[in-house]
């Protein structure tokens, strides 16, 4: 074979293996856990907003469950970020704090997008 061929050949592979690879990257999703545990986390800041420190534990609890089931399915360094901010949010908003609960309520969504 000689030289051109050889470097057609090994363009031809390189382009083949390139859109093979980026192929698999179009179609990686997100798991629907990490949608559910932003809707929730999101909830929880909504109503910490409103000073509803109960219900900001509420759907933190329900953040953290699916949060969960997505640490599950792999780890991510923001899924352990969300989960202290839910944590927070859990355990201030116990106490009635809703402006301190609806910061980590915040915390948790700001990490949980930057999966999305």
């Amino acid at each position: 074979m000689s030289r051109k061929s050889l470097f057609g050949v090994a363009i031809l592979f390189a382009l083949v293996i390139g859109a093979l690879g980026f192929s698999n990257l179009a179609v990686a999703q997100v798991s629907p856990h990490v949608t559910q545990a932003l809707d929730a986390a999101n909830e929880s800041v909504k109503h910490g907003n409103m000073g509803h420190a109960s219900v900001v534990v509420e759907h933190a609890e329900e953040s953290m469950k699916h949060l969960k089931m997505a640490q599950a399915e792999g780890e991510n360094p923001h899924l352990t970020m969300a989960a202290k901010g839910l944590d927070e949010a859990i355990k201030h908003g116990n106490m009635g704090h809703a402006e301190v609960a609806t910061k980590g309520a915040e915390e948790a969504v700001r990490h949980l997008k930057m999966i999305k």
